[in-house]
């Protein structure tokens, strides 16, 4: 496994206003640029490639949904470099209609924990009074936090905290690709 993925700590920026498709950065906690993705417009089926930088020379990671249009879609996540998967994410359908949900998966697809928006109440506010409130997920396994997902406040500008617990038992590929995974598809509602 790549030492990109043994920080604890990262942060996730996605661009303003990119026409033809969103660009992500992640950095690392000394704030170098470490990866780099760039999803791109009009694609019916989720396809999100992750790269060592923006030159696109390296795929790292990839992000794929498993079929076109699902309420509770699975995207699969796989190591380009070992072109192995890690594990898949899985959004709960009825579950994130309220409160965004999500399950994090093994490589035989069991469900090894969850993540789940902040709270109700905030959930609602920004869903039907404004989407000013930034977002807030917990990640669980076995009734203990593992990981955190906290979006800081800025209207123009997408930044997304991730910490990721030491011990978590999840692959820290597929809890990386969770904050890729939020910022591009729970980031359009923002």
């Amino acid at each position: 496994m790549d030492d990109v993925y043994r920080n604890p700590r990262y942060l996730i920026r996605r661009d303003f206003f990119t026409p033809l498709g969103a660009k992500f950065w992640v950095y690392d906690p000394q704030q170098r640029a470490i990866l780099f993705s760039q999803q791109k417009a009009f694609k019916l089926k989720e396809d999100i490639r992750v790269y060592a930088d923006e030159s696109k020379s390296r795929e790292m990671l990839t992000i794929q949904a498993r079929s076109v249009i699902d309420f509770s879609a699975a995207y699969d996540v796989v190591d380009a470099t070992e072109k192995r998967k890690v594990g898949a994410l899985r959004r709960k359908g009825w579950s994130s209609v309220v409160r965004d949900s999500w399950e994090f998966l093994d490589e035989a697809d069991q469900p090894i924990g969850k993540i789940q928006e902040d709270s109700t109440l905030y959930a609602m506010l920004r869903r039907f009074v404004t989407n000013l409130i930034p977002q807030n997920f917990h990640a669980h396994r076995n009734g203990t936090e593992i990981a955190t997902y906290r979006q800081r406040f800025n209207p123009f500008l997408l930044k997304l905290d991730v910490e990721i617990r030491e011990g978590s038992g999840v692959d820290p590929r597929l809890a990386l690709a969770a904050g890729i995974l939020l910022a591009a598809v729970e980031g359009r509602q923002q």
